[in-house]
């Protein structure tokens, strides 16, 4: 004879109502960061590449390096970026590209045939680039100038074309209306342009202390700069 099974009862000999379990509260899958949490996370690895690539060169850097300047695991630094090639490519777009965008805008702004606003322009640029990222100059002797620097062909890809190609153009366009000396070779205008003003920055450590010229601040670089160009070029005057 089978056997009934009896609903649980109240005191009063009502029936109970079934019981429900509390719903477990949803997990989040381990390992799984939010969106804002990884985009500082990267920021931070992609920063601290940048620290040691211009203290220790990016040849001599490795990812071990690069996880110890960012306080995290070699592990997290290659789930991010897979190897030291992809996050290499990742800091010249996310971080040295940006500024030679800045260092382009002020000279983009001169108009046509201002020879005087264009040379200008790209002291000025160059100057507040470098203001506000010190890096750079030291990044650009070493890994551009310096022979099997890892930085020279996107200099001639990527960078040349954004800017010293550009303002060669426009050179070279300015000395055909009869706006700039005839004599002067366009190209080797925009080189005379980078070592009168990126060198400086970059060995200012040592000038200054060879002449004794800590009183010598951007400014008084840049006037400098413009008055010696202003005299080269045939303007009628320096800004």
């Amino acid at each position: 004879m089978t056997s009934l099974k009896h609903p649980e009862q109240n005191a009063d000999g009502t029936a109970k109502a079934p019981s429900k379990k509390a719903a477990s509260p949803r997990k989040r899958s381990p390992g799984r960061r939010p969106t804002a949490e990884v985009a500082d996370l990267r920021a931070t690895l992609l920063d601290a590449a940048l620290t040691c690539f211009v203290r220790k060169g990016i040849a001599a850097s490795s990812l071990r390096d690069i996880a110890t300047e960012a306080s995290v695991t070699p592990a997290l630094v290659h789930y991010y970026f897979g190897d030291k090639a992809q996050l290499q490519q990742a800091v010249v777009a996310e971080r040295l590209l940006p500024v030679v965008a800045q260092m382009r805008a002020p000279v983009v702004d001169a108009g046509e045939g201002d020879v005087a606003g264009l040379v200008a322009g790209f002291v000025r640029g160059i100057g507040g680039v470098v203001a506000q990222h010190p890096w750079l100059p030291t990044l650009w002797v070493r890994e551009i100038l310096c022979e099997g620097g890892a930085l020279r062909d996107m200099m001639i890809s990527q960078v040349g074309p954004m800017l010293p190609k550009m303002m060669a153009g426009r050179f070279a366009a300015a000395q055909q209306a009869g706006q700039l000396n005839p004599d002067l070779d366009p190209r080797l205008l925009m080189v005379s342009l980078i070592g009168l003003t990126m060198f400086p920055m970059a060995s200012a450590p040592i000038w200054r202390q060879l002449f004794g010229a800590d009183d010598i601040d951007f400014n008084d670089l840049r006037r400098h700069t413009l008055v010696l160009l202003d005299r080269g070029l045939e303007l009628d005057h320096a800004k």
